[in-house]
């Protein structure tokens, strides 16, 4: 998993003391014959205000794990962005100021990724569902959600939607929901791949990585860049959420939600079946951009970027 490790300073005691030295040098003291000036009314003293990106810590209800989330940008309604298997909340860094020039963003590191806390066992769509609804209801004032998955992230986001009610006005996969309605992978076939990872994690994964996400043509450097990021993911983690992903009810849990279902994919392994899938979850539909991989928002965010934006407005002003 490829995160950028937040970079905290802080003041050495003697730099401490030095400043308050320095204060008490320079601070005159204070008048005691001059009149007492009254402190401004609390209605006119500034709020504090939390800066764009700021992070912040919400307790998940699965396991009451610390979620890690950050807000960018003002409006409405509020667009939350799910990261995907092993990776976390900075894949979406390309997508947040054209977003947040109009909308209210929120990234969320799912438990066991990113900064977030790892302290639970269960690593089910469910439970990383009720960490993304834990980051949404942490702001009740933001209104309604629209949300945003990408690769696994997509079955997250339809676990929150189901959480959280009417507040969602929709969900957007990115690069998912290809398979809805289809037989899973073959139970040999599944054994073998989570029996690779669990022997050799780091290795398996740079290579299902290298292998199946990228187009032949894709930068060499990138195609590096994410494979080495995602093979340092937690091992547990990682392989508890396969196991899971690959038993999860899509067209169950779809079928749950009332809300339009979108999917904008790339061209990587096909286009996607749009009518098979609309004969059993019939408020879905497809985008495809063609020439992309399955990181498609960060390869090609100058295609991306706007039909995300256009997708978004569609549901914005849907009935």
């Amino acid at each position: 998993m490829q995160s950028a490790q937040d970079q905290r300073c802080a003041l050495s005691v003697p730099m401490v003391l030095l400043l308050l030295s320095a204060c008490s040098r320079t601070s005159p003291a204070p008048d005691p014959t001059a009149p007492n000036t009254p402190a401004p009314p609390a209605s006119q003293t500034a709020t504090p205000m939390i800066h764009d990106g700021t992070p912040r810590i919400v307790d998940s209800a699965a396991g009451k794990v610390h979620i890690e989330y950050h807000v960018y940008g003002r409006g409405q309604p509020l667009i939350v962005l799910v990261h995907g298997w092993s990776c976390d909340s900075n894949y979406w860094a390309a997508q947040l100021k054209p977003l947040a020039a109009k909308y209210t963003i929120v990234t969320v590191d799912l438990a066991g990724h990113g900064a977030s806390g790892v302290n639970r066992k269960d690593w089910s769509m469910a439970a990383f569902g009720s960490d993304v609804a834990a980051a949404v209801q942490a702001m009740p004032d933001a209104g309604k959600v629209i949300l945003v998955g990408h690769s696994m992230g997509g079955p997250v986001a339809i676990e929150a939607a189901r959480q959280l009610g009417a507040r969602v006005l929709g969900v957007i996969g990115v690069d998912t929901f290809r398979s809805v309605g289809l037989p899973p992978p073959p139970l040999a076939e599944r054994k073998q791949r989570l029996a690779e990872f669990e022997k050799d994690f780091i290795g398996s994964a740079r290579a299902f990585v290298t292998s199946s996400m990228f187009r032949k043509d894709a930068d060499p450097a990138f195609v590096r860049r994410v494979a080495a990021g995602m093979s340092q993911a937690r091992p547990e983690v990682a392989i508890g959420a396969l196991r899971t992903y690959y038993d999860w009810p899509a067209v169950a849990a779809m079928h749950s939600l009332s809300v339009p279902i979108v999917a904008i994919n790339s061209d990587l392994h096909g286009v996607t079946d749009e009518a098979q899938i609309r004969k059993i979850v019939p408020q879905f539909r497809v985008v495809t951009i063609a020439d992309t991989g399955h990181f498609l928002m960060m390869e090609r965010p100058e295609k991306f970027n706007p039909e995300l934006l256009k997708q978004i407005a569609s549901l914005v002003s849907a009935p």
